[in-house]
């Protein structure tokens, strides 16, 4: 069974990782915009293919960062509701495999920031 202050912890981690997601899809948000005005101004067909990639990916990206958070917060639930009836599975075990997950997802993200930085210093 679950700890009170277990359940705080997982919580207050959970709450942590979602904020830094959010931070991200804003942040790809803003990309994304940023990438539109940069196309606008291309006529070079390497550059529009490369444009159309990173749009791509970014896309896929807020996807990603929409599932992992809702997978956070449906195992922060699961948490929650493991304090009340001892569940089968252990919280903790599905939380460290929540965070290689996330862990997963932002170097993900940083790698996809860093594409994006070297092509925007290409095309300046």
């Amino acid at each position: 069974m679950v700890t009170t202050t277990e359940v705080a912890q997982l919580s207050r981690e959970c709450n942590a990782w979602r904020e830094t997601l959010r931070s991200y899809r804003d942040e790809f948000n803003m990309l994304i915009d940023r990438l539109q005005q940069v196309a606008a101004r291309q006529t070079d067909k390497d550059i529009l293919c490369e444009v159309e990639h990173l749009d791509n990916q970014l896309h896929i990206q807020l996807i990603n960062i929409h599932d992992l958070k809702q997978a956070i917060k449906n195992h922060q639930r699961s948490i929650s509701s493991a304090m009340a009836v001892p569940a089968l599975e252990d919280p903790a075990a599905d939380h460290e495999q929540l965070f290689d997950d996330y862990q997963n997802q932002i170097n993900m993200l940083q790698q996809l920031h860093q594409e994006f930085d070297n092509f925007l210093s290409q095309v300046r």
